[in-house]
């Protein structure tokens, strides 16, 4: 099983081969970044109970949970990177 680094950890460059330098996050940054994700996986899982689908799959029951999906990951996203630059 690879090496895994909590996305929160200032040791997050330690698996990542392209982004070489990271700032050190502050502890609210940190608290900010993983509420983002837990909230977007919230709503991910909403998809699934919705569309009827395993949380644990990759599949949603339509192509428009299916882009929500692709939004959510990229809201998530972009607030992240708004967090750390």
């Amino acid at each position: 099983m690879p090496e895994t680094v909590d996305s929160t950890s200032d040791a997050r460059t330690a698996n990542n081969a392209v982004r070489h330098q990271y700032r050190i996050l502050s502890d609210t940054e940190k608290a900010q970044m993983a509420e983002i994700k837990d909230m977007g996986a919230a709503l991910i899982r909403k998809l699934h109970e919705i569309g009827g689908t395993p949380y644990d799959g990759d599949r949603f029951f339509s192509r428009d949970l299916s882009l929500a999906n692709t939004h959510i990951e990229d809201a998530v996203m972009r607030a992240v990177r708004h967090i750390t630059a």
